[in-house]
C-alpha cells in the first residue's frame, strides 16, 4: 500500500484495496439472486471521459457477473429511451452519461429515470432525502436504503476504510470530532459529499471560486440535518486548510494543485479528480494519501444496483446483508 518513493511517514493508499474489498461484498449479494442483474447504460454525445466510463462500466460489470448494455442514442431519442426502459422488466438499473445537453435539460433527464432504476441516486427524491439527511425511502419500516450518487458515497467508502469513522459512535454521528475540507462544490460531487460528510457529523469547510461554506450540524450535533453558512469574506484556503485533519480535493482543471504548505501535519488526503490536484509534496506532510478513486465509484455503482434490487424485494433483505458490514456507513 505504501509507494516506494514516498517517504516512512506517508502511506498511498491505492483505490484498489478498497474496490476489492467491496466487490466481495457484492459477490456474496450476487450469490442471493436468481438471475445477474441487468445495468443499462445510455450514450448520447460524443464525449471521450463519458465513453471511457461506459467502457469501463461494461469491463467491471462482465468481470463480477452482471449483465451490462450500453444504449447509444441521439439526443433527440434519449428522452423516450430513458422513458422506455423505465418500463422495460429485463431492465434492473439505468445510467445515464452526461453531460449531453450540457445545461437544464440534463436535470429534467435525471427526473425522468425511474426511482426504482436510478443507480446514480440522482433522481429528485434521492437528492432531497440526501440533503435532508433522510436514509430511507420508507423512514418508519427502514426496509428501502436510500441511493446515494457514486462518487460522494465512493469518498465516503474510501474513509471508512481508513478507520476515519468512529464505528464506537453512534451511526449518523461517527465523523464527530473530524474537521474537513473539500475542494469543489460541484452540483454532481462537492456538495453533496460535503452534505453527507456534515450529515455524519464532521464540520465540513466547502471551497470553490465563489468563496467558503461551513457545513454543519451545530454544536453537539444538536441538528438533525446539516445547515450551511458562508464564512465572512476575506476568509480564503488559507484560513481553513490548517484545521482539517481531512482533505479531499475535486478540482477538474489540469493547472489546480493544491498548496500543501497549507496542509495540517499528518492530515488524510483523498483526490477525487481525474486531473492531479496533489502535487507528490503532498507525501511529505500527509499521513495517508489517496490518489484517485475510480475503482471504488464503479463498485459502489454495482453495490447501488444491487440495493435497488433489494428495494424492490422490500420484505428480502439478503442482498443488503451481503453488500453491507457492520461499522459501515449504511449498516443501522
Amino acid at each position: 500500500m505504501a509507494s516506494d518513493s514516498a517517504p516512512a511517514s506517508c502511506k498511498v493508499m491505492l483505490s484498489k484495496h478498497v474496490a476489492n474489498r467491496l466487490l466481495a461484498e457484492v459477490q456474496e449479494g450476487l450469490k442471493t439472486l436468481d438471475k445477474p442483474p441487468h445495468l443499462v447504460g445510455f450514450l448520447a454525445n460524443n464525449d471521450p471521459a463519458a465513453r471511457m466510463y461506459a467502457e469501463w462500466t461494461e469491463k467491471t460489470c462482465q468481470e463480477n457477473g452482471f449483465d451490462y448494455s450500453l444504449r447509444e442514442v441521439s439526443r433527440d431519442d434519449i428522452e423516450q429511451a430513458i422513458i422506455a426502459a423505465n418500463t422495460d422488466s429485463n431492465v434492473d438499473g439505468i445510467i445515464v452519461y452526461y453531460p449531453i445537453f450540457n445545461n437544464r435539460q440534463d436535470q429534467y433527464l435525471q427526473q425522468i429515470v425511474d426511482v426504482s432504476k436510478d443507480v446514480e441516486g440522482l433522481s429528485h427524491r434521492y437528492i432531497f432525502n440526501m440533503y435532508q439527511n433522510i436514509r430511507f425511502l420508507d423512514p418508519e419500516t427502514k426496509r428501502q436504503k436510500c441511493i446515494l450518487p457514486c462518487t460522494p458515497l465512493a469518498n465516503i467508502k474510501i474513509l471508512e476504510y481508513l478507520n476515519i469513522y468512529n464505528t464506537i459512535l453512534p451511526y449518523g454521528n461517527r465523523l464527530f470530532g473530524h474537521t474537513i475540507l473539500v475542494v469543489n462544490r460541484s452540483e454532481v460531487v462537492g456538495r453533496p459529499l460535503a452534505a453527507l460528510l456534515a450529515n455524519d457529523g464532521a464540520c465540513v469547510y466547502s471551497v470553490d471560486v465563489t468563496g467558503i461554506q461551513k457545513f454543519t450540524r451545530g454544536d453537539g450535533l444538536k441538528k438533525g440535518r446539516h445547515e450551511v453558512h458562508d464564512l465572512e469574506e476575506g476568509k480564503t484556503l488559507k484560513d481553513v486548510a490548517p484545521l482539517c485533519d481531512v482533505v479531499i480535493s475535486g478540482v477538474p482543471g489540469e493547472a489546480y494543485k493544491f498548496d500543501t504548505s497549507l496542509l495540517r501535519e499528518g492530515a488524510v488526503c483523498v483526490n477525487f479528480s481525474s486531473e492531479k490536484n496533489f502535487p507528490h509534496e503532498v507525501r511529505d506532510k500527509a499521513s495517508i494519501f489517496v490518489p484517485s478513486i475510480g475503482k471504488v465509484t464503479i463498485v459502489v455503482l454495482l453495490r447501488n444496483l444491487l440495493r435497488l434490487i433489494q428495494n424492490r424485494r422490500m420484505d428480502d433483505v439478503k442482498p443488503a446483508e451481503a453488500t453491507e458490514r457492520p461499522g459501515t456507513i449504511e449498516a443501522v
